[in-house]
């Protein structure tokens, strides 16, 4: 599946079948995460079969049907947000294109227990549940274009292709509290200040480079 294509067909999915992952996709998934943390100085660790990472909220049905999950960490840094943001970004479309579905979750889990399922021992900024869906999930409510970006002068085609895929990045509470703004092939992003701005960085960064081109154009800044 081209990549464009998986952003458009990955929704957030919050209920799993019980279906293990076979182990050619959990092999895929590995060999994903490695390249990932190699190219991005991460830790980001896949658990699966006992992905018991919500803490309290465990009992509920839809943590109770979380099996497997991506654990985003890695030595503290102040960019570390981003760089998760990003490679996270990475790994759930390659998961969509393996026939999973994802949900990114920055908050209502335990940091506790994330470490003690995966191992980790960074600091840990977010878990990806991912699996089989009890459904394939629907599109979220999004803004307009216009809403989150400007271009000095005709915006290029690349622009407003990337401007396209920024809105199919999962954001925080599906805020998308980020702007971008271009000049003379220069692209400018800026986030929301918020404890999740910097996931929200790094997702939304992911998207629109592929959407964009990554070679039309050059981050300000």
């Amino acid at each position: 599946m081209p990549i464009t294509d998986a952003m458009r067909a990955r929704h957030v999915v919050r209920q799993y079948l019980s279906t293990p992952l076979p182990d050619d996709v959990v092999a895929a998934l590995r060999s994903r995460i490695e390249d990932n943390n190699r190219a991005h100085g991460t830790d980001i660790r896949l658990v699966t079969g006992d992905a018991r990472v919500f803490g309290p909220l465990w009992g509920t049905v839809r943590a109770r049907s979380v099996r497997n999950c991506l654990v985003m960490s890695g030595p503290d840094a102040p960019d570390l947000d981003e760089r998760l943001g990003y490679g996270g970004a990475d790994l759930m479309l390659a998961a969509q294109d393996l026939g999973l579905n994802t949900w990114w979750i920055g908050g209502t889990f335990s940091k506790r227990d994330a470490a003690r399922v995966s191992g980790a021992t960074g600091r840990i900024v977010a878990v990806v549940a991912l699996g089989y869906g009890a459904t394939r999930g629907s599109a979220h409510a999004s803004k307009r274009p216009e809403e989150v970006s400007s271009y000095e002068g005709q915006a290029p085609d690349w622009f407003t292709r990337g401007v396209e895929a920024a809105l199919l990045a999962p954001t925080a509470f599906g805020k998308q509290a980020f702007t971008l703004s271009g000049r003379d092939g220069e692209v400018t992003l800026r986030c929301e200040d918020s404890a999740y701005a910097g996931q929200d960085r790094g997702l939304v960064k992911y998207h629109f480079e592929v959407g964009a081109g990554r070679d039309n154009f050059t981050w300000a800044h």
